[in-house]
C-alpha cells in the first residue's frame, strides 16, 4: 500500500496531499502554480482560442502556456476542442471539475487582490526591520 492511499472507514480510498508521493501533489501543483490559476481564472469566464487566452493572461509565453493547458487538460480540468479547418480551429474550456476548481482559485485571487494595502504595508514593515543585515 502506497503511502498517500490510506483506507477510510466507508472502504474508499484517500488522498493525502501532504504525504510525498500522493498524485495529488502534481495537480494541486498544476492548479495552483502562477499559470495554472490564471489560465483557470480566465477561463471560468469563457471559451478562448489559444491566441485569445495567452493574450488574457498576459505575460505567459507560448511555450509555458501549451505546457499549462496540457497538464489542465490531462488532469481532467481543461477541454482541448480542435477542429479540423484550415487553419486549424482549437478552442480550450472547462469541464465540471475545472470550473469548481476555477471558483475556488478566484476566490483566492479576490482575497489576496483585496488585502494587497495589507501585504504591501507588511512587506514595507518586515524591509525596514530586516534593512542593513
Amino acid at each position: 500500500m502506497k503511502s498517500w492511499n490510506k483506507r477510510q472507514e466507508d472502504g474508499e480510498d484517500a488522498f493525502n496531499v501532504f504525504a510525498r508521493d500522493c498524485p495529488s501533489r502534481s495537480t494541486l501543483e498544476h492548479v495552483t502554480g502562477r499559470w495554472g490559476s490564471l489560465v483557470l481564472g480566465a477561463l471560468r469566464e469563457e471559451t478562448l482560442r489559444f491566441s485569445q487566452l495567452r493574450r488574457r493572461v498576459d505575460g505567459v509565453s507560448e511555450k509555458m502556456l501549451a505546457q499549462t493547458l496540457h497538464a489542465l487538460e490531462r488532469d481532467g480540468l481543461v477541454i482541448r476542442d480542435a477542429r479540423p479547418t484550415n487553419p486549424p480551429y482549437v478552442e480550450y474550456s472547462l469541464t465540471p471539475f475545472g470550473a469548481q476548481a476555477a471558483t475556488r482559485v478566484l476566490e483566492l485571487i479576490a482575497l489576496l487582490e483585496d488585502r494587497m494595502p495589507d501585504v504591501l504595508s507588511a512587506r514595507q514593515t518586515y524591509d525596514a526591520a530586516h534593512a542593513d543585515g
